[in-house]
């Protein structure tokens, strides 16, 4: 079982006066998905730098945190990544 972390960017946007997820974006590095997320919020609504752990052959999530968060952000954006 090999596990595998990925770091990714996911953008929120305003749609129907709520916020929205938009794109999510792979960074190559902890630091380097800091750095997007900051400067994506500085055009979007709000960002957040997220890592995932997962079983590299199955797909099965260990876990997921959020390594930072820019801009609007949704209220319960942690529940619904710890949910799944």
């Amino acid at each position: 079982m090999a596990m595998r972390t990925t770091f990714v960017v996911q953008t929120f946007e305003i749609h129907r006066k709520k916020l929205r997820p938009g794109t999510r974006d792979v960074a190559p590095t902890e630091s380097g998905a800091l750095k997007r997320a900051e400067a994506i919020a500085a055009r979007m609504p709000g960002a957040a730098a997220l890592k995932i752990v997962a079983d590299d052959e199955t797909g099965e999530l260990d876990g997921v945190s959020i390594l930072g968060r820019f801009g609007e952000i949704p209220e319960d954006f942690a529940e619904q990544i710890a949910g799944g």
